[in-house]
C-alpha cells in the first residue's frame, strides 16, 4: 500500500484538512471546531492524527503516553486513541497498514511500546481489540468496571492504569458526565445528555477535563467521555437517551 495514500495532520494543514471521524463539505459542525481547536495544541506534544487522503472515515490517532489525555502512566510508550476503518474502505488492508505505520513508529523513536483501552467485553466507541490482539497486545492491567489496558511492549515494561483510575468511583451519587473534546461527537452527546436530563427532571453534572493533569487523575478509564452514576463508572461509551434511561433505572 503507497505510503502517499495517507497523509497526517499537522500545525500548517490543521485548518484546511478534514479530520476523518467527521466530514462536512459545507454546514458548520461545532464538533469538527472544537476537535481542531484540541488537536491544535496537541500535535505540537507529539500527537499524531494519520488518515486516508481521502473523503472517509479511515484514521488513527496516537500519542505519547506522558502527554495522552488519559489516566494512563508509563515511560517511553505511545498511547492509541483511535484507529477506525468505517464503510466501503473496510476490507481493503487501510486498518493493517495504519496499525502498522503506529507500531513502525514507536520502534523508530525507541519506545517501549504502544497501549490502548480496551475491555472484557468489545464496547462500542473503542477501537478493536480483537485486532489489535493479532498484533500481540495483552491486557497488562484492569479496573474493577470492567475495562482493560492493552499494550504491545518491546522491552518488557508495561503502561498502568492510576489506583484512582482502577478503583472508578467517586463520591457524588448524581448522575456526573466528564468530558473533553477530543471527539468531534462530544458536542452533540453533551446536548442529547442536557437536552434528556433537563426534560426528565434528572440534574446532571458536567465536568470538563481540559488540562493534562486533570486528565491524569481522573477517576476511572476515560478516552474522552466517562458516564458515572450514584457513584460508579457506568460507561466510557458517548451515550443517548436509551442508555441514560438505563442508567438511572439502577
Amino acid at each position: 500500500m503507497a505510503d502517499g495514500e495517507f497523509i497526517n495532520l499537522t500545525v500548517d494543514n490543521l485548518a484546511d484538512e478534514h479530520i476523518a471521524c467527521i466530514i462536512r463539505s459545507r454546514k458548520v459542525h461545532p464538533g469538527i471546531d472544537a476537535k481542531k481547536a484540541w488537536l491544535a495544541g496537541r500535535l505540537r506534544e507529539g500527537h499524531v492524527f494519520r488518515k486516508l487522503n481521502a473523503k472517509a472515515a479511515v484514521f488513527i490517532e496516537y500519542a505519547p503516553l506522558e502527554t495522552a489525555w488519559v489516566p494512563i502512566v508509563g515511560d517511553d510508550y505511545l498511547y492509541i486513541y483511535c484507529l477506525w476503518v468505517s464503510g466501503a474502505p473496510k476490507g481493503q488492508g487501510y486498518g493493517k497498514a495504519l496499525m502498522q505505520y503506529c507500531l513502525d513508529d514507536a520502534r523508530r523513536k525507541g519506545k517501549s511500546g504502544v497501549c490502548m483501552l480496551g475491555a472484557k467485553k468489545q464496547k462500542s466507541w473503542l477501537s478493536d481489540q480483537t485486532f489489535a490482539r493479532k498484533y500481540g497486545f495483552e491486557t497488562v492491567d484492569t479496573t474493577a468496571s470492567g475495562y482493560e489496558l492493552l499494550a504491545l511492549s518491546f522491552d518488557g515494561t508495561v503502561p498502568a492504569f492510576t489506583q484512582s483510575a482502577r478503583n472508578s468511583v467517586i463520591d457524588d451519587a448524581g448522575l456526573v458526565v466528564y468530558h473533553d473534546y477530543q471527539c468531534p461527537y462530544i458536542c452533540q452527546y453533551l446536548e442529547r445528555v442536557h437536552g434528556y436530563c433537563e426534560s426528565q427532571g434528572v440534574d446532571v453534572t458536567f465536568r470538563e477535563v481540559d488540562t493534562l493533569e486533570k486528565a491524569k487523575n481522573l477517576p476511572c478509564p476515560f478516552n474522552n467521555w466517562a458516564v458515572f452514576y450514584k457513584g460508579n463508572l457506568e460507561t466510557v461509551n458517548l451515550t443517548d437517551a436509551i442508555y441514560l434511561e438505563r442508567i438511572l433505572k439502577k
